[in-house]
């Protein structure tokens, strides 16, 4: 028998210190008393209190659902897991409980209770009919936030029973997601049943287990470690819940988690493009805005361990340059094949994109989209791909106006190193491939799907959207490397810069060579090009062949 308040037996005899709960309202007087568990910022955007009184639920970005009065559970109508995720989350259910303590109206909390204990009566963990996803841990550890919050004016055995139920699993050891959002949001959910309902043993599992899991996905220099830098936003907001609660339930918040938390906003910053919206790295969207202020960092430049380098021209400025290299760890959580990848924004625009993200749904294109064919990566030509292979930031050199970095791994069975330098005023790109051993490069580069196809041939291609038009061009030892093939759509030219998104978009795959400079120049398509005695020129921008 599970207990709360450490009482057995049937949930009647639990007793409850509910400091201040009400388990009631006289909605006459339209007076309600409003709770932290109800009025966090747990709440989704939609769908509104008044769309689930009417049967009709959005989730996901998806098309409303009607629910109807007699809701089925075992519901998938896009066959979409994050879907069934937030469905069964029941946060959609406690836009009804707030929206009763905000007005007093007591028809939300009935139709709230009724679907609540609905939904425990239906939802038997381990009973015939119950889905398995159901009671995995981030549905369980988001649903406990509805539930509390339901649980501070409804007085009942069900409900009573229902979280013990759910803090068995959050307390269970075998399902603890450490060193991952997912676990930070089981601490929260734990540490908020316990402290609700004074079980210390709950509450201290939590605080103890928080320390480790941040420690873990976020670094001493505030890099997230789950390899999308879309999470970390998503984690901070977590963080800030977490140091409330602890606050709520009058104890302390390790100092580690406090550091830790305030560093990730430096993280945020450095990987907000000047556009406003975040590099869409690994599981990232391209539309994700940070939606908080992350402060301004004092350098334009940072390179983290974790596996970022993220650089601009200028803080503040939409029109300055934005560049970012991947490196690191192995590829792990909502990280992608992408090492020695890069993307590049000038001039106000997106010049360089990766294939971005479109689901987590188990499809051939979501894992096309993991793979290293839907970055700006270099391929060993003849070598045999190895997953989760971790790379290395071997030499930099940084000056106010240009830096330069390498990198290298052993991706393809053998040593592929990557040099990228960006210069800043006379905004251009340039990259140096090459393989140990005498073995040929080739390499992809995907353009985002605004800039067409102008023109191709003798090492050079040129694309445009208008008036503006950036150019790529090839050189080995010098000499001009032409051949290079334009994708748009078929097995390469796509990209998804939304969620469930797939568009179509220019690719250009280089030639293979023993060395590959591949330059990209925005703002023209007739940039001045010279190289000789090791040195390169670019519309009077000069740099040597090696980068360095």
């Amino acid at each position: 028998m599970l207990t709360l308040n450490g009482l057995t037996g049937p949930a009647r005899a639990y007793s409850w210190a509910y400091s201040g709960a009400y388990s009631g309202a006289d909605s006459s007087a339209g007076k309600v008393a409003r709770t932290a568990e109800c009025q966090g910022d747990w709440l989704p955007g939609s769908p509104t209190a008044g769309d689930v009184m009417k049967g009709e639920i959005s989730l996901v970005g998806l098309p409303p659902y009607k629910i109807g009065k007699k809701i089925n559970w075992s519901a998938s109508p896009y066959g979409n897991r994050s879907w069934e995720y937030v469905f069964q989350s029941l946060r959609w259910m406690g836009t009804l409980v707030v929206e009763y303590e905000n007005s007093g109206e007591r028809h939300y909390l009935d139709r709230a209770t009724e679907i609540t204990k609905d939904w425990v009566a239906r939802n038997k963990r381990g009973a015939r009919g119950t889905k398995l996803y159901v009671w995995k841990d981030h549905p369980v550890s988001l649903r406990t936030q509805p539930l509390l919050c339901l649980s501070r004016h409804v007085n009942a055995g069900w409900l009573k029973d229902s979280l013990a139920e759910h803090a068995k699993l959050l307390s269970d050891p075998r399902l603890y997601k450490k060193g991952h959002n997912h676990g930070i949001d089981q601490d929260i959910a734990l540490l908020g049943i316990g402290c609700r309902y004074g079980r210390t043993d709950w509450a201290n599992l939590a605080s103890r287990r928080l320390t480790g899991t941040v420690k873990l996905d976020v670094d001493g220099q505030g890099a997230l470690m789950e390899q999308a830098p879309r999470y970390a936003v998503y984690v901070y907001g977590r963080l800030q819940v977490a140091m409330t609660g602890m606050k709520e339930c009058k104890r302390k918040v390790p100092g580690e988690i406090t550091r830790r938390a305030e560093a990730l906003k430096d993280f945020i910053a450095h990987s907000t493009m000047p556009n406003g919206y975040m590099v869409p790295i690994g599981d990232g969207s391209a539309d994700t805005e940070p939606k908080m202020d992350a402060g301004t960092p004092k350098q334009e430049v940072r390179t983290y361990r974790a596996g970022y380098v993220f650089g601009r021209t200028a803080w503040g400025e939409r029109e300055s340059a934005y560049y970012s290299i991947r490196f690191g760890p192995g590829m792990k959580f909502h990280g992608h094949e992408d090492h020695l990848g890069v993307t590049y924004y000038a001039k106000g625009r997106d010049i360089l994109v990766d294939g971005g993200f479109h689901s987590y749904e188990k499809t051939a294109y979501r894992y096309w989209t993991l793979s290293p064919e839907a970055h700006n990566v270099p391929t060993v030509v003849g070598g045999k791909f190895r997953p989760r292979t971790p790379s290395k930031l071997v030499k930099t050199s940084y000056g106010k106006d240009r830096q330069a970095f390498r990198l290298t791994d052993k991706a393809y069975g053998t040593s592929r190193t990557r040099s990228v330098l960006v210069n800043h005023g006379d905004d251009l790109m340039a990259v140096l491939d090459t393989a140990s051993g005498g073995k040929k490069v080739r390499n992809v580069w995907r353009f985002d799907p605004s800039l067409k196809l102008v023109s191709k041939g003798g090492g050079k291609v040129v694309l445009g959207d208008g008036d503006f038009k950036v150019t790529l061009l090839q050189l080995s030892s010098c000499g001009r490397v032409g051949g290079q093939k334009v994708q748009r759509g078929g097995k390469l030219g796509w990209v998804s810069p939304t969620y469930l998104s797939k568009k179509r978009t220019n690719v250009v795959v280089s030639p293979s060579a023993k060395s590959l400079l591949t330059v990209i120049v925005p703002g023209t398509d007739s940039p001045k090009v010279s190289c000789s005695g090791g040195k390169v020129t670019v519309e009077g921008v000069s740099f040597r062949s090696d980068l360095f």
